[in-house]
């Protein structure tokens, strides 16, 4: 079984690096908490669509991009 969590969190550190961004300007840009940026990228926790959506915008990506792994 895949774990999806840890997939998204690989995607998120991905896109996040192409970026040229580092987790606490990514969390800054998203309104999220650099811990939860960490854990995320981590594969330690599971992030809402809230979240998702937050994180999608910050990184300026498709959805697709994000989720791709997870298929």
């Amino acid at each position: 079984m895949k774990d999806y969590k840890k997939l998204f969190g690989q995607t998120v550190c991905s896109l996040r690096v192409n970026a040229d961004l580092t987790q606490e300007e990514l969390a800054e840009k998203a309104d999220l908490s650099r811990r939860f940026i960490q854990d995320i990228e981590r594969g330690l926790k599971s992030a809402s669509v809230i979240s998702l959506a937050k994180i999608r915008s910050a990184l300026d990506c498709e959805w697709d991009d994000l989720l791709k792994k997870l298929r």
